[in-house]
């Protein structure tokens, strides 16, 4: 059975590409078959794997206004065992457009209830930072929510708006979703980042990944090499902390199924060993107040 994952955050900047291009390249290392889908107008999911945007003919919009499968629309990256959904521009008509559709919140369900399990074990999907139809039919598809956020105030207060949203679409649409928050572009020199992570690990203490994603420059770098970070720097800690996030994913997914041959593009990779979350140094007392504060504000 495939998963269904979206990847969100109302917030911008917070890392929901970089972790949907990085987990989904984690993922294919390890045997997966995986499945991107570019949700966001910005196209930055399709660019980060080398694709010019607007020289598409086909994309995700053509498979929500019921104009091609999703499969049709899809490539094949430089990546094994890594398929893209790409997208461009003319996502950003679709709000009106999709919004005056009966159902419309289930078009991308719909797409992907086409999409045989002999395909892919794994599709991620790369939200825009908005609260529109885009995000709201990902969330209405998905499995699971993966919420990247830093470790700061505006993140915090972003994050009590989402998880509003995921309490209206268990109500409405889609009483499965489940969700869970990762850290992300974390600094393990400031103070606010370790104060704020453990109230955020206080708050939800069975809903956070264990695996920490900190600031790494080489993250930054490699969208502009058409490459997750597994592949354009994998001994860097980026990569290896995006491999123990889909380890830690992995534990939590039903097995792969068995893909004949025909799918299957390269020999299957050996799964890597556990590699740990960076531990995090006491923090100090001097803001404590301050920031527990803000969380149960906004948490």
């Amino acid at each position: 059975m495939t998963t269904v994952i979206a990847v969100a955050n109302n917030k911008g900047g917070v890392a929901k590409t970089t972790t949907c291009l990085s987990l989904g390249g984690s993922l294919a290392e390890q045997g997966r078959l995986v499945l991107l889908v570019d949700l966001d107008p910005q196209a930055h999911l399709t660019a980060s794997l080398d694709v010019e945007p607007e020289t598409l003919r086909r994309t995700v919009a053509d498979a929500l206004l019921g104009q091609s499968s999703l499969v049709a629309i899809s490539r094949e990256t430089a990546v094994e065992r890594l398929d893209l959904a790409p997208a461009n521009r003319e996502l950003a008509i679709l709000d009106k457009v999709l919004y005056k559709r009966p159902r419309y919140e289930y078009r991308l369900k719909q797409n992907l209830d086409g999409v045989s399990p002999q395909l892919y074990d794994v599709i991620l999907m790369d939200c825009p930072p908005a609260f529109g139809t885009l995000t709201l039919n990902a969330l209405t598809a998905a499995d699971l929510l993966i919420i990247p956020f830093q470790c700061e105030y505006y993140a915090v207060r972003s994050l009590h708006q989402l998880l509003g949203l995921v309490r209206l679409v268990r109500r409405k649409t889609n009483p499965r979703l489940s969700y869970r928050l990762l850290v992300s572009m974390f600094d393990m020199r400031n103070k606010v980042h370790r104060l704020t992570l453990e109230q955020i690990r206080a708050r939800f203490p069975n809903a956070m990944f264990q695996t920490i994603i900190q600031v790494d420059t080489r993250l930054r770098e490699s969208p502009a090499f058409g490459l997750p970070i597994t592949r354009y720097a994998p001994r860097t800690r980026a990569a290896r902390q995006y491999r123990a996030l889909a380890q830690e994913l992995i534990a939590r997914l039903p097995p792969a199924a068995k893909h004949t041959p025909s799918l299957i593009r390269g020999e299957s990779l050996p799964a890597k060993e556990p590699v740990a979350s960076p531990s995090i140094p006491e923090k100090p007392h001097l803001g404590r107040e301050s920031i527990e504060m803000g969380v149960r504000r906004y948490a």
